[in-house]
């Protein structure tokens, strides 16, 4: 996940100013002298993140911070309120007519941004809020750019509409309004062809459509990854063809974070989506806060919430008998495998320990490094090894049963024994502390 380095970094900036009791201007230069360096690694643009430090250390060198009962905790809320005002300050929506009008949404960005997967995010979206949406697949030149298209668009459940690779992207884009307009969509969204990089050609076609037909919202979608160089394309699309939003693309790779924090301030557009991973759905909204308490280390539980609501793959009767089985003990390794199904769809361990408050001076890294993904992944293989019954009835499990899902799950006969004396354990565990599990407030939702 982008910013782990950065918030590894102000973490222990801040774990400085919160052993010091007082704090004098020195230490909060000192201090903001860090923050400068660690932002220019996270390779955020060098003119922001000077205006960044002066507005922070404006605000930081003064009485109310330096004799205040907490100057420390005063500092990073300070920090905090000028991240949310470099990214935001607001959520920004997306811009959509009137459900009886159609919205068109042109899609642009270089080649390799991820932006055809985008489109199709995107699209996937709007049809779960209710929209109509059609897709229009412009980009002739990529070759096998209209079947990915199709082959996401189908994946979504939308309709794709394409003329093939012979026919102008300004035509298509005409057709595929009258197309629209004829059978009732109220969304269209225009793929545009990308370049390898920002060249006169690519935008003048983009003019051209804008020319052609009414665009409602122009999208550009920028590779996180690029780092500094997703703002030089932002700025430059921008100041081309004009921009109403930002989608950053592969924000949950090795990205440093700084197109994040820097687009906002160098182009004055918003980011309004982020990509979180390679699944069709995983678009989000983007939250100038959320990613704010993230960066420095403080999580994103009203996300992770959300992401558990939306997620949620158990209706409301199986959940209070799970509920009721794990708060006697009883719950068995088709428990096991709901929960880890759960898991994964709100992006895996990762996504989920980079929403959790780490208090105390804790890293996201060292609880990955203590939870290893792939052994959950071999316990899971140890499940999917037994039969039915099995799961539903560990107590079973005798020493021929157990070598056979060795076998089936390809581990040696100890890593059977110690997953499932651990199982065990932990069924005890949770019938020692039912007001864990029981209550108004207590029931078990998340996989964990």
């Amino acid at each position: 996940m982008a910013f782990e380095s950065l918030t590894d970094k102000l973490q222990n900036v801040f774990k400085n100013l919160r052993s010091k009791g007082l704090l004098k201007e020195e230490d909060v230069k000192a201090a903001l002298k860090e923050v400068k360096m660690s932002l220019l690694e996270a390779d955020v643009n060098f003119k922001v993140v000077k205006q960044f430090v002066a507005k922070v250390e404006e605000r930081a060198v003064g009485q109310e911070v330096l004799t205040g009962l907490n100057p420390g905790q005063m500092v990073i809320k300070i920090v905090n309120e000028e991240l949310v005002n470099l990214m935001g300050p607001e959520v920004t929506e997306l811009s959509l007519l009137p459900a009886g009008n159609l919205t068109v949404i042109m899609m642009c960005g270089l080649q390799g941004a991820g932006k055809t997967t985008t489109t199709a995010k995107l699209a996937g979206r709007l049809k779960s809020k209710g929209r109509n949406v059609l897709l229009a697949a412009l980009d002739v030149y990529r070759p096998a750019a209209i079947k990915q298209l199709q082959v996401n668009g189908e994946k979504v459940g939308v309709d794709v509409f394409e003329m093939g690779e012979n026919q102008s992207p300004v035509d298509i884009a005409r057709a595929a309004v009258e197309y629209a307009k004829k059978n009732s969509k109220n969304v269209l969204i225009l793929d545009t062809a990308g370049r390898l990089h920002v060249d006169e050609e690519m935008m003048q076609e983009l003019k051209n459509i804008k020319a052609a037909i009414e665009v409602t919202q122009t999208l550009l979608v920028v590779d996180a990854m690029t780092g500094q160089d997703a703002v030089n394309v932002a700025s430059s699309f921008n100041d081309e063809i004009g921009v109403d939003g930002i989608i950053l693309s592969k924000l949950d790779g090795d990205a440093r974070g700084g197109a994040a924090l820097s687009c906002k301030a160098v182009t004055g557009k918003p980011i309004i989506f982020v990509g979180m991973g390679e699944k069709l759905t995983d678009l989000d909204q983007f939250y100038p806060d959320r990613m704010a308490s993230r960066i420095l280390g403080m999580g994103d539980v009203l996300s992770l919430i959300e992401q558990v609501s939306e997620n949620a793959i158990v209706d409301e009767e199986k959940e209070k008998d799970m509920a009721a089985r794990m708060k006697k003990g009883k719950f068995d390794f088709n428990d096991y495998l709901e929960s880890m199904k759960m898991m994964r769809k709100m992006g895996g361990l990762g996504s989920i320990l980079g929403m959790m408050p780490l208090g105390g001076g804790v890293k996201k890294s060292d609880l990955e490094d203590a939870i290893d993904e792939k052994e959950l992944a071999r316990m899971e293989a140890i499940v999917l090894s037994m039969t039915p019954k099995e799961r539903s009835n560990p107590k079973i499990l005798n020493p021929r049963r157990k070598n056979r899902i060795a076998k089936g799950a390809g581990v040696d006969i100890s890593v059977v024994n110690r997953f499932i004396k651990q199982f065990e354990q932990t069924q005890k565990m949770m019938k020692q502390m039912p007001g864990l599990m029981g209550g108004k407030r207590g029931r078990m939702r998340f996989p964990f």
